[in-house]
């Protein structure tokens, strides 16, 4: 109950600590190195996602960081549970927003923490507005920014990985990025699978190689789907194996 406590105390805290900060970074010169200006907009996110966790006492082992190539990409990660959004700000040095649900958007200082970071919301419920969204996230894509989606749609709590919707990989169809699958494991143990309470675990982070354009630009996106979520589970298992 302690650490429950702990976290939503600091991250209520927090997201009111950083209001001036957000200010300010909305005043960066439109001049400004366009790299230098995301690494200053997401100092601030990345402190708060280690600390997080930090208070979670959980242990964050990270495989393959080595296989993120330069320039946007777009990261697909399986998704476990809550955590697996602090988890991948405070792992992954690369910039990056996310496709996240609209409802978000009425959360405030968090909504627009998550506009400064080029996250792309999207209204699941309006087939035009969600064509929209996915049209700024490929625009966002093609300027140079990245992405991470959750294909499963859902948390999978700690269960078998779900089976990949498709329509995410539109952002990489659209962009010609190349496709950096993710897999996530122990974030549900946390949250999740602990009767809501929040205790330490220990979480395993696998970055495979990137799916390049040229290997994927010919292929259906269920295809595509398949073939990262296939990718994930393999990393996963033969992590298991090593282990």
């Amino acid at each position: 109950m302690l650490r429950l406590l702990a976290c939503f105390l600091y991250m209520g805290g927090y997201l009111l600590w950083s209001i001036p900060k957000l200010s300010s970074l909305k005043r960066l010169p439109d001049d400004l190195n366009p790299e230098k200006k995301k690494l200053l907009i997401h100092e601030t996110p990345k402190h708060w996602a280690r600390t997080f966790m930090a208070l979670t006492g959980s242990e964050v082992e990270i495989q393959g960081l080595h296989h993120i190539p330069e320039g946007p990409v777009l990261f697909a990660s399986n998704h476990e549970g809550n955590f697996d959004i602090p988890v991948l700000i405070g792992a992954i040095d690369k910039p990056f927003g996310f496709i996240s649900k609209i409802e978000i958007k009425k959360v405030p200082i968090l909504s627009s923490w998550m506009e400064a970071i080029d996250c792309v919301f999207i209204d699941r419920k309006n087939r035009d507005k969600a064509a929209n969204s996915i049209a700024a996230g490929v625009d966002l894509l093609k300027n140079g920014n990245s992405l991470v989606i959750f294909p499963e749609g859902t948390r999978s709590k700690g269960g078998p990985i779900g089976r990949f919707k498709a329509g995410g990989f539109r952002l990489a169809k659209g962009s010609g990025v190349p496709i950096v699958p993710i897999s996530i494991e122990g974030t549900a143990d946390i949250f999740e699978k602990n009767s809501r309470l929040v205790k330490p675990a220990r979480i395993k982070v696998i970055i495979s190689q990137p799916i390049y354009n040229w290997q994927y630009k010919d292929k259906e996106l269920i295809a595509i789907a398949d073939e990262v979520r296939d990718e994930i589970v393999r990393s996963r298992d033969a992590k298991r194996i090593a282990s």
